[in-house]
């Protein structure tokens, strides 16, 4: 029986719609803590003007305006409409205009071959069904144009963090981990078959004052963050900022925080 489709978003992925819209407009906050990668990224997408370009699960869509201001003829998706509402309105002014769209990676609304490159930086990692949303990213690219993905390491800081919020979740994990798209053969698996793949490793460097800072930004912007602590009871809630502020004080320097996350960059040739 087909799974049941509401406003393009499949059924199974509809719950994380939800969680990664709760930051809406403080979700930005996020993206420009990691905007180091993100520039990486679209970079090694090299987008030229007049390029189609589709950027897959924008969030507040950083990365759609770093391949706009290239000259690239940018569409958008994500599949919460908070963050695409939050794009818009960020992305106002932005020449050649994005053009957002309420989507799902995993059943994208565009005829096959519909871009001459495609981006995900963080995004498309999160898709419920790895295959379903990486066969998605190689129908709508066109044979000879160019992929990149932004994925955080699988055994990495993020990991870590992942670990940590882990601890606190009643709910079962993810079939499929959002992490396994920084293994270079979980990729080669997925992604091989359509296209010629390089990979590049990066760092991606975070600076704040302190653990307090860290916890009031990520609280406000982080939907996974912000829904779980407003699920828990007071008593739940001191811990999981007890174990949050422990992991950050780990990357505790003279001036502050410096936290390391090391990622992946696929960068893809549609054969």
């Amino acid at each position: 029986m087909p799974e049941h489709v509401s406003n393009g978003i499949l059924e199974h992925n509809r719950e994380a719609a939800a969680i990664w819209g709760a930051g809406g407009l403080h979700y930005d906050l996020v993206s420009f803590a990691i905007s180091d990668a993100l520039a990486h990224a679209a970079q090694r997408l090299n987008p030229k003007p007049g390029d189609k370009v589709l950027d897959v699960a924008t969030g507040t869509g950083w990365s759609a305006r770093n391949a706009a201001r290239l000259g690239a003829n940018v569409t958008a998706i994500d599949i919460s409409a908070d963050l695409i509402d939050a794009a818009r309105l960020l992305s106002t002014g932005i020449e050649p205009p994005i053009d957002y769209h309420i989507a799902d990676a995993e059943n994208l609304p565009f005829p096959d071959e519909s871009f001459d490159k495609v981006l995900s930086t963080f995004g498309v990692i999160f898709a419920g069904n790895h295959r379903r949303a990486a066969n998605e990213l190689a129908r709508v690219c066109r044979k000879g144009g160019r992929l990149s993905i932004s994925a955080w390491s699988p055994t990495g800081a993020v990991a870590r963090f992942f670990a940590v919020i882990g601890a606190h979740t009643k709910a079962p994990p993810p079939t499929e981990s959002p992490l396994s798209w920084g293994d270079p053969a979980h990729i080669e698996d997925l992604l091989g078959k359509e296209f010629t793949i390089t990979f590049e490793h990066g760092t991606n460097n975070v600076y704040h004052d302190s653990v307090e800072d860290i916890w009031n930004w990520y609280i406000r912007g982080f939907g996974p963050l912000r829904t779980l602590y407003e699920g828990l009871n007071e008593g739940e809630r001191a811990a999981l900022k007890r174990d949050v502020d422990a992991y950050h004080a780990h990357y505790q320097v003279e001036a502050g925080l410096h936290i390391k996350r090391e990622y992946l960059i696929v960068i893809g040739e549609k054969r």
